[in-house]
Parts: structure tokens; C-alpha cells; sequence
């Protein structure tokens, strides 16, 4: 075997401008693919995070039909009870109780049609980054201060700042006239257009007072630690629930439909590019060897009249395909290893990045980090060298038609 080996290792090196072209492909691609899929992956975990951790949170519960109709009258009627049960198991990292309708706020001059929310101030830092997010005043004090914090974009179109009183007027659970004037003592800024500029939030008891709800609220927002792990998270509330049928839980992909087809769209396009990729490869390899196979068949005539038998000079061509795949390989994973090390080190903003917050209404991004996992990793360099060794077997299959005296008469 060690024979071979040594064997097929020199063949490589018979025309080394050609073995170094075609090393070097597989390296470009390989270097492309290593680095290139955790980026992608380590994207899609920096704009959900980004957006998740805002306002929507991981997870929610809700009424059913609530999401697509939103109407003040379907609310969770134990809501408090059911908040405080789930807070009790001390298994989530922020649990947050919510009440919200769309109102008309107005200040002396100006009104402006805003999403209310109702919150409960002290447990809202462990579902949403608002209340980190306050850029003039402070956030909410208490569950029942009658007060409201407002968007910077909202709070420059209605003129008012720190300080200025704004009059709310809604439409309460039981029909009647929801209207109250509050204080402004905060003004946040997300990043995200819509939220600074409809955006705002009250006290979740002073919201129910106002728009008569009881002690009810439509949504529970809850959140574990890192978006990973939302699959244990929907399973475990699905065990709390699992005797209710008067309330849903919802993932992200449910409470931000648009961001789940952004990133299907943008894997399709990934899938493309690597195909691409892959084919430039298959297509270096398969002319490497075509060309190889064309050069030897005089050497492989002599081979097979001396008693070699064909399946053993594929071998040969096979290990040699085998080695000049994994030199390539090699060089492209360490190189890629090095690019990920180093983006994973200092992180990455690249060009566009604005474009996209605008456009699918997202908090400012911050920098991406690779996505480590070892999936990310062997997809690209597998996908090569199954693909590269597959083309290979084209030219290699000519060898077993091979006559050794016609062959050693070949120029």
C-alpha cells in the first residue's frame, strides 16, 4: 500500500503547473465555502437576534387568531395567574405580561396614530431592550404610574419632548371611549423605523384602566437565553399549556413571517452560489484528469500487458484524484479556518447592511459573528470532495475499455 501511495503522490507531480492550477481551484473553493457558510448562518442569527430582542421576544402566547386579528376584545382573561405560574418555574430568562391597541395620540398641535403598549416596567428589560434603548429621560417606574414613554420619530413629529403632556384616545374593551392625558418621561430609539416612529408604551395597569381590560392582556412574551436554544423553549411551554386550548404559542417564524422568507430567499441564492462553486471544481478536476488519462495511455497499455488489471489502475487514478482533492482542501480549510478565526475575533459589517435594516424594518445590526458548528464546517470541503472524486471517475472509466496492445501503439 505504501507502495502505491508513493506512486500515485509522484504521478501528481509529473506536470506541476497543472497539479498546482487545479490544487489551487479546489483551495479558492474550498477557502469560499469554509468561511462563507458560517458567515451566512452567523447573518441570520444577528438580524433574528436583532429583531427578537427589541420587542417581538422568542416566543409568545396568545389567543388563537389573535396574531392575524388583533382586536382588543381577545385577550387572555388569566393572564396574571398564567404569568406568574409560568415566572414561578424559574425556567425562562424573562417572562413579560403585554396589553396593546392602536390609539390616536395627540399634543398641542399635532396627532399621530401610535401602537400602545401596556407593560409591566419591571420585568420588560428581560423580554425587550427598550427600556435600555431610553435615549432622553427614563424608562417606566411602576406597573400603575400613570405615565408614557414615546419613538424618537414619533416624538419629533408630534413636537414634544421630556416633560410635555400628550391626550390618548382609544377604543376601550366594552366599546366605550378610551382616552387619558399622560406625561412623556421617556423618548427611545431602536434603530427600527416602524418602532421609533409608532411605537410607544404605559404602564401595564394604568393600560388596563384606561381601556378597561380587567386583568387580562393579549400576549405573554417569553425569552430564553440565546436563540438557539427556542426549540426547548416552545417545547417546554407547550408542556405547561398542553391542557389549554384557549391560548397558542407562537415562535419568531410565526411573529416575524417576513424575516423567515427573507432568509429562505437568501439560502436559496446561497445554495446557487454554491453550486457554482462546486461545479467550477468538478469541472477543473474532471479536465485534470481527462488530460492525464489522455497522456498515459501508452504507460497504462504497458501497465495492463504486464499483468496489471484495470480495476487496479483505476485505483491508482482514484487515490491520485483522492490526494490532489485533499491537497486542496487542506490549504483551503486552513486558510478559511484563519478568515473565520479572524471574523469571529472582531466581527463583520459589510457594505449594505443599512439597506437591509431599512427594508426589512430592523433595529440598527450590529457586527455578524460566524455561526460554530461543525455542520457549517464540513458542509463545503464534503460537498467538494464527494463531487471532485465523482467526476474524477469519467476520464478513469476509459481505462477499463482499454486493449494494452492498441494502447501502446497510441503517440
Amino acid at each position: 500500500m505504501g507502495i502505491i501511495f508513493r506512486l500515485a503522490w509522484r504521478n501528481l507531480w509529473r506536470n506541476r503547473r497543472r497539479t498546482w492550477l487545479t490544487a489551487g481551484a479546489i483551495a479558492f473553493s474550498t477557502t469560499l465555502l469554509f468561511a462563507w457558510v458560517p458567515i451566512q448562518f452567523g447573518t441570520y442569527d444577528m438580524m433574528i437576534n436583532a429583531s427578537l430582542e427589541v420587542f417581538p421576544g422568542h416566543a409568545q402566547i396568545q389567543r388563537p387568531g389573535y396574531l392575524a386579528k388583533p382586536k382588543i376584545q381577545n385577550a387572555i382573561t388569566d393572564a396574571e395567574l398564567l404569568t406568574k405560574n409560568l415566572r414561578d418555574t424559574n425556567q425562562y430568562a424573562g417572562i413579560s405580561a403585554r396589553a396593546q391597541s392602536f390609539v390616536l395620540l395627540s399634543s398641542g398641535s399635532r396627532s399621530y396614530g401610535s401602537q400602545v403598549v401596556g407593560v409591566e416596567p419591571e420585568y420588560e428589560g428581560g423580554t425587550s431592550t427598550i427600556p435600555t434603548l431610553v435615549k432622553q429621560g427614563r424608562y417606566l417606574s411602576g406597573i400603575d404610574a400613570q405615565e408614557i414613554v414615546v419613538g424618537s420619530a414619533l416624538a419629533r413629529n408630534l413636537k414634544i419632548t421630556v416633560g410635555d403632556e400628550v391626550i390618548l384616545l382609544g377604543s376601550s374593551k366594552d366599546g366605550s371611549v378610551a382616552a387619558a392625558i399622560l406625561p412623556v418621561v421617556g423618548i427611545f430609539k431602536s434603530g427600527s423605523n416602524d418602532l421609533d416612529r409608532f411605537f410607544s408604551e404605559i404602564p401595564l395597569r394604568t393600560f388596563q384602566e384606561i381601556f378597561a381590560m380587567g386583568n387580562t392582556a393579549h400576549s405573554i412574551t417569553v425569552t430564553s437565553r440565546n436563540i438557539e436554544q427556542q426549540p426547548q423553549l416552545l417545547a417546554q411551554l407547550a408542556r405547561a399549556l398542553v391542557k389549554r386550548d384557549d391560548v397558542v404559542v407562537l415562535g419568531w417564524e410565526e411573529l416575524i413571517p417576513g424575516m423567515k422568507e427573507a432568509i429562505q430567499v437568501d439560502k436559496t441564492g446561497g445554495f446557487i452560489f454554491l453550486s457554482i462553486l462546486i461545479a467550477i471544481v468538478v469541472f477543473s478536476i474532471l479536465n485534470t484528469f481527462l488530460v492525464s488519462v489522455l497522456e498515459r495511455i501508452r504507460e497504462f497499455g504497458l501497465m495492463l500487458a504486464l499483468g496489471s488489471r484495470p480495476k487496479q489502475i483505476a485505483g491508482l487514478m482514484m487515490l491520485e484524484s483522492g490526494l490532489l482533492t485533499l491537497l486542496g482542501l487542506v490549504i483551503g480549510v486552513v486558510i478559511g479556518s484563519a478568515l473565520v478565526y479572524w471574523a469571529n475575533a472582531v466581527g463583520l459589517v459589510y457594505p449594505g447592511m443599512e439597506e437591509l435594516v431599512e427594508q426589512f424594518g430592523l433595529p440598527s445590526l450590529s457586527r455578524i459573528y460566524p455561526q460554530i458548528k461543525l455542520f457549517n464546517f464540513l458542509l463545503g470541503p464534503v460537498a467538494i470532495f464527494i463531487c471532485t472524486n465523482l467526476a474524477a471517475w469519467i476520464p478513469i472509466l476509459r481505462i477499463r475499455k482499454l486493449e494494452p496492445v492498441a494502447a501502446m501503439r497510441t503517440i
